[in-house]
């Protein structure tokens, strides 16, 4: 299996944001991981479909956009055509998660849902054939810099034996450092989003690197 590893620009220097996605992508992240935060589902406020299409054309990785918003499904459309080539809902924020994701895939874009640490897996189980990505929060979502929850290593396991063969990604964010990244993914983890751990210096290729070599 091959690890991907997506780093959460929630950690870049906002003031730089175009360069900071140029210098990812040449020190060999996967994917650009995107938080959209919208100060009412978690308390914090982030990025916008503007802010996204403006950093578009500085890499050609793909856009991981993250919706940490309530309603997400009225602005979906709106991420898709930013740029975002993944789009995950959250299941706590969205009453027709189902309609949700069939409208992210007619927009042609890979679908994910997002399970808040309290929530259990059981709640994808009849949306499986809808998704292209799981995303386990091993944090509580809002603010970046918080320390893993090892809770969650159980529900990766278990979410991994529910795919079964499907080809369903699933991806683990919040607290993830070099020191715990290979116990995420002997559960079963194959993307690991990681802020503090990419941005802590400037030297983000050994950061990524030390990542994928755990």
């Amino acid at each position: 299996m091959t690890v991907k590893i997506a780093p959460s620009i929630l950690s870049a220097d906002f003031a730089r944001l175009g360069d900071e996605v140029k210098a990812i992508d040449q020190a060999g992240c996967d994917w650009i991981h995107v938080d959209v935060m919208d100060g009412h589902f978690v308390p914090n406020l982030t990025f916008g479909p503007p802010i996204i299409k403006a950093i578009r054309s500085w890499t050609a990785k793909p856009f991981d956009v993250h919706l940490m918003i309530n309603p997400a499904q009225p602005s979906i459309k709106d991420y898709a055509d930013a740029g975002a080539d993944l789009i995950t809902v959250h299941a706590e924020a969205d009453s027709h998660l189902d309609r949700s994701l069939q409208l992210i895939r007619s927009l042609g874009k890979k679908a994910g849902v997002s399970l808040n640490p309290h929530t259990p897996e059981s709640v994808v189980e009849y949306v499986l054939d809808k998704l292209d990505l799981i995303l386990v929060m091993s944090v509580n979502p809002g603010f970046g810099g918080q320390s893993f929850i090892p809770a969650q290593l159980d529900k990766i396991a278990k979410l991994k034996a529910m795919i079964g063969t499907r080809p369903i990604e699933i991806e683990v964010d919040g607290g993830v450092t070099a020191a715990n990244a290979g116990q995420i993914i002997a559960a079963g983890a194959s993307v690991l989003v990681a802020g503090s751990a990419v941005f802590k210096s400037k030297d983000y290729a050994n950061n990524i690197a030390g990542l994928r070599q755990s």
